[in-house]
């Protein structure tokens, strides 16, 4: 029978899908050996599968968690990273943003900037590049989904043929050296692709808790990630392999 503690991660795990150490070590009063060993065991008995800082529900994730409780988990992190990446953007820039909650924090930090011409298939984004200033923006036709109110399928990848861009902000379901970047929705997977084809430097967007986790649809392998984003929390270990695997690694660090 499980330890009380051992069962309540199982729960956190098993509602949140990923559990992260510092918060685990925090909410139990222990110390970090503990929860580790605590990990370990239930790594052993299939409960769920260590990651870099944490750990996540063992398995391919077919399922993606609700956009609702994705746009508040890890929220700072991803604050942080949309600061960060945001630095990359230059005046004139010609970009693909792709959706997802940390691209969206990508779009708030880029009202200071001069003569964007954004293309995007999240109307979120869309509507936050238009309530900034001095963008062009282009909304890709498709099917919405609801949710995300993000448009994806035949309509959208067709509109794609038509640009070029000089760089692309990509979201990431879920990252590995070996499998690169994977995401949940077959059809949103599809326009990443697209993207990835049409433009010139991708920058991919990841917080800590997207790191060794492999959701069922492949984007893109790691060798097509020219710079990848991340906070503070993504320990070095994961930092050094990608800069091993030639990408470039920004760090971003806490806001005030």
């Amino acid at each position: 029978m499980l330890h009380a503690r051992r069962s309540q991660i199982v729960d956190k795990i098993t509602k949140e899908r990923m559990v992260k150490i510092t918060d685990l070590v925090s909410e139990y009063q222990v110390s970090i050996e503990t929860i580790r060993r605590d990990l370990e065991y239930l790594e052993k008995h299939g409960y769920l599968k260590r990651v870099y800082g944490g750990a996540v529900r063992d398995g391919l994730f077919g399922q993606e968690p609700e956009y609702e409780n994705r746009a508040i988990i890890n929220y700072e992190n991803k604050r942080a990273i949309g600061a960060k990446a945001a630095e990359l953007i230059e005046d004139g820039d010609i970009l693909f943003i792709d959706l997802g909650t940390t691209a969206l924090e990508v779009a708030k930090c880029l009202a200071r900037k001069k003569g964007l011409s954004v293309i995007t298939n999240a109307t979120q984004i869309a509507r936050t590049m238009v309530a900034g200033g001095d963008c062009r923006v282009i909304l890709l036709g498709g099917e919405m989904r609801r949710g995300e109110l993000s448009v994806s399928g035949f309509l959208t990848d067709e509109n794609l043929q038509y640009f070029h861009a000089n760089k692309a902000i990509i979201g990431v379901g879920g990252i590995t050296v070996g499998g690169g970047i994977t995401d949940y929705h077959v059809d949103e997977a599809n326009t990443r692709r697209q993207m990835i084809k049409r433009v010139d430097e991708v920058i991919a967007v990841a917080d800590f808790s997207k790191f060794g986790v492999t959701a069922m649809n492949s984007c893109c392998p790691t060798s097509c990630i020219d710079i990848l984003v991340t906070d503070w929390t993504t320990p070095a270990k994961a930092v050094a392999e990608y800069g091993q695997a030639g990408v470039k690694v920004v760090v971003a660090p806490a806001l005030a």
